[in-house]
């Protein structure tokens, strides 16, 4: 089925050129609901190393085949199926390519996911279609994000490393940053250096939709405090965040499946 659904958009032409892998499922007409309003879709948004077919991502794929959702997902470059190299990667491609396919695989009103990165490139592409598209913007009609890592390249890994990491981006380009999900990985000095162009940097921002946050208060790598910051910036009255007691970065639990499929209904009644 994955392969029969496959597809590879061009981003980047002109510059950087890159095929990014997407794959788009339509919704699936509703017995007994002829005449009912299309649900809107879903926009999964992955996080960083991970892919469009991890655990997260497969389960929301079957929740929303079962309730009508249209969903797509795709890799961003240097990850999954799509073409280009980690180490060459920035967090302007991934929002260039996560506009792209919102843009050009995606119609009618749409929920954005994201988890841990993929929550804060959600967040960079709602502030990107507000300020240069507001009509795609309005298709937007919600987000929730799980465990995200807005301003990540600063807050969670610039501040964060040791002097030693710091030295070794600066002096020789590249740190190898250690991973407890599998072999260390590069942060180059231009993955740092071009993140500051996408910096929130705890300013009021009003996204005019809501925002819903699930975060785990055991979660290491994004820690709950960094989520409370993100509820507390954005205006609005949009935010809700949503803690789980026991709950750690992946959220990809059963009960944590269940938590994000009842927050998406609550969005998009059955």
């Amino acid at each position: 089925m994955m392969d029969q659904e496959l597809q590879f958009l061009d981003v980047g032409e002109h510059g950087k050129p890159r095929k990014i892998a997407v794959i788009a499922s339509a919704a699936e007409p509703a017995a007994g609901r002829a005449g009912a309003v299309a649900k809107p879709g879903l926009v999964w948004l992955p996080g960083l190393k991970s892919d469009m077919i991890s655990t997260k991502a497969t389960a929301l794929a079957a929740f929303a085949r079962e309730h009508g959702h249209a969903m797509t997902r795709f890799d961003y470059s240097g990850h999954g199926r799509s073409s280009g190299a980690f180490e060459d990667a920035t967090i302007g491609d991934w929002l260039a390519e996560a506009r792209a396919v919102f843009t050009t695989m995606t119609s009618g009103p749409q929920i954005l996911v994201g988890s841990s990165t993929g929550g804060y490139v959600a967040l960079l592409l709602l502030r990107d279609l507000l300020r240069s598209a507001p009509e795609a913007a309005r298709r937007i009609t919600a987000l929730v994000l799980i465990a995200p890592a807005w301003d990540l390249t600063e807050e969670l890994m610039w501040r964060q490393f040791p002097a030693e990491a710091r030295r070794d981006i600066l002096e020789r380009g590249v740190y190898h940053r250690p991973s407890a999900y599998g072999e260390a990985y590069a942060i180059t000095r231009q993955f740092i250096e071009e993140g500051r162009n996408h910096l929130f940097a705890g300013q009021p921002f009003d996204p005019g939709r809501p925002v819903v946050i699930l975060q785990g208060v055991m979660d290491v790598d994004v820690p709950v405090d960094h989520a409370r910051r993100l509820a507390g910036f954005l205006s609005g009255g949009w935010a809700k965040l949503i803690e789980v007691a026991d709950g750690e970065h992946r959220m990809s639990r059963p009960e944590d499946l269940e938590l994000l499929y009842r927050e998406i209904t609550k969005l998009a009644p059955l």
